[in-house]
């Protein structure tokens, strides 16, 4: 699972175009296979000019086929909160409620 993770940022990476990189779900619970993706590219990315290695990622149906991730996601400006934090906070509350875990990858700067 860590390796197809980690293929799967480098894929987004290679946009230039990655605002956030979170994992809600199964990855911080005891769910034995988990494959649940979110994505925050920023505004200037363009599907028309993504590199054709991470074009399946954008697809959710492809990205589950190829990569068996359940990937999803969204632009800034396509949001209907008004930050992005409030966003994260609905895209983590669960139907009843609760929050599940959320876990961000982060690239350590030099």
């Amino acid at each position: 699972m860590t390796r197809r993770l980690v293929h799967l940022y480098a894929l987004v990476q290679q946009t230039r175009h990655l605002e956030r990189f979170l994992m809600l779900g199964g990855y911080v619970s005891s769910k034995p296979e988990p494959n649940d993706i979110d994505i925050i590219m920023q505004d200037s990315f363009d599907l028309e000019t993504c590199p054709p290695e991470s074009e399946a990622l954008f697809d959710h149906s492809l990205a589950q086929a190829h990569y068996g991730a359940s990937i999803f996601w969204v632009k800034p400006s396509s949001l209907v909160l008004d930050t992005l934090e409030e966003f994260i906070a609905y895209w983590q509350t669960k139907r009843d409620g609760t929050k599940r875990g959320i876990i961000e990858i982060v690239e350590e700067q030099p």
